[in-house]
């Protein structure tokens, strides 16, 4: 029998990773219902931010050459904390390589290197539709805010 999860490497992303990136977003904004796929679009915030560490950090999921999951993490202050926080932008694994632990040792990785870069926090945001999702950061210790989110297009 073969462990999958001792095949995959999570590493930070690098510019040549952002093809690969864009067909996973294209995967994530397909089920979400606030998004739209847009892969000029999804390139462009990409590379402004593995172009720009202090921005936030791209972490991906390999199997060999192929990027099969990602999670992005953006930095800024919190007020409330007094501190750095983090928010988690977008986390995805493909479809067909979902129930492998890929999204957990994403997740842990971005919760690791928030950490170690001073944040105090981290939000994200989900569908409310999503009860897989909801389930998952559940058990990774996230909990509902009351907060609701409000969003205008500039």
């Amino acid at each position: 029998m073969c462990d999958f999860r001792s095949q995959i490497r999570v590493t930070q992303a690098a510019a040549a990773d952002i093809p690969q990136l864009c067909e996973l977003l294209a995967l994530l904004f397909t089920q979400e219902e606030d998004f739209t796929p847009d892969a000029e679009r999804q390139a462009r915030g990409l590379g402004m931010i593995i172009g720009k560490p202090e921005v936030g950090r791209i972490y991906c999921a390999r199997d060999g050459d192929r990027v099969v999951g990602m999670v992005s993490v953006l930095f800024t202050v919190s007020t409330a904390e007094g501190a750095s926080a983090a928010v988690l932008e977008d986390m995805v694994v493909h479809p067909i390589r979902r129930g492998e632990g890929i999204g957990e040792r994403l997740l842990d990785e971005a919760i690791l290197r928030a950490r170690e870069a001073g944040c105090k926090r981290i939000t994200l945001l989900t569908d409310s539709t999503n009860q897989s999702a909801l389930r998952f950061y559940g058990r990774a210790g996230f909990v509902r805010s009351r907060m609701v989110p409000f969003r205008l297009s500039l």
